[in-house]
């Protein structure tokens, strides 16, 4: 699941991210949208025409999920449920979401849930199913709050909790930072989020024009390898599945005369 306790912070942009990440190596990958009422994982990802029946429907089982889901344009290994613009949020209940993922399960080997933001129930529902959990937080005071509240929940409210199993595994993605604006004070920098939320840093997306214009033509911003953006979800993708990549994007960039004098 793709969390966080603020909206606008880069959920869906991160699950796009992700999904297609995981699928680009060659996994066999599902993207959910949770955020009933407010679909927008289907224009992030391009498919937003081709949309005919939703994750409710699938649920209330006027539609099968083969129905449902949406090959992706760019990549084979990728499909789309998207959530359902009309319905009420209560329109998902546990025993449905639960058939659905299993279901799923049997031929996928990732999901991804892309969560709405807060604690509705569209949240509590990824994240009750939820074995990883992807938390995005911004560099600054009330994003990382909220974030450290979802923790919280997802430490007692989850399938996972309940069964006295392993807690969910819990990664941090740092999304539109800026080096720059960490030296002057006006966000907080990378030690400062760890320190308050204790996680494991998967990954820092910098702040990039890019994202926004990948969103703007419906491709997903990893598929844009040359962008700073792009190429920060690429590596964060990798060390998931466990590759050793060195971080990038926590320090400002020096210009050519400062790497000729040796300045900062």
């Amino acid at each position: 699941m793709v969390t966080s306790g603020k909206g606008g912070v880069g959920k869906t942009t991160t699950s796009a991210a992700i999904a297609m990440g995981l699928a680009k190596k060659g996994h066999k990958t599902a993207v959910i949208d949770f955020d009933v009422g407010l679909r927008n994982l289907d224009l992030i990802m391009g498919c937003e025409r081709r949309v005919v029946y939703d994750f409710i429907n699938v649920v209330n089982g006027e539609a099968t999920l083969h129905q449902a889901l949406i090959k992706d344009k760019n990549c084979g290994q990728l499909y789309i449920l998207p959530a359902s613009q009309t319905r009420d949020k209560d329109a998902l209940s546990k025993e449905g979401v639960e058939k659905v993922l299993n279901e799923l399960s049997k031929t996928f080997k990732y999901i991804v849930c892309d969560s709405p933001a807060g604690i509705e129930k569209g949240a509590h529902l990824a994240m009750y199913f939820a074995d990883d959990a992807f938390v995005v937080t911004n560099p600054e005071v009330s994003s990382v709050r909220d974030s450290d509240r979802m923790l919280g929940l997802m430490s007692s409210k989850s399938r996972r909790a309940e069964k006295n199993q392993e807690p969910i595994k819990e990664y941090l993605v740092l999304s539109r930072y800026s080096p720059e604006r960490v030296k002057l004070g006006e966000m907080l920098s990378v030690e400062d989020v760890q320190e308050i939320l204790s996680l494991h840093l998967l990954g820092v997306v910098p702040e990039s024009k890019s994202v926004l214009n990948a969103s703007n033509a419906g491709i997903p911003i990893i598929l844009d390898e040359k962008s700073d953006a792009g190429q920060a979800y690429a590596d964060i993708v990798a060390r998931y599945l466990g590759e050793e990549k060195p971080h990038r994007f926590i320090e400002t960039k020096r210009g050519f005369f400062g790497k000729l004098f040796g300045g900062k």
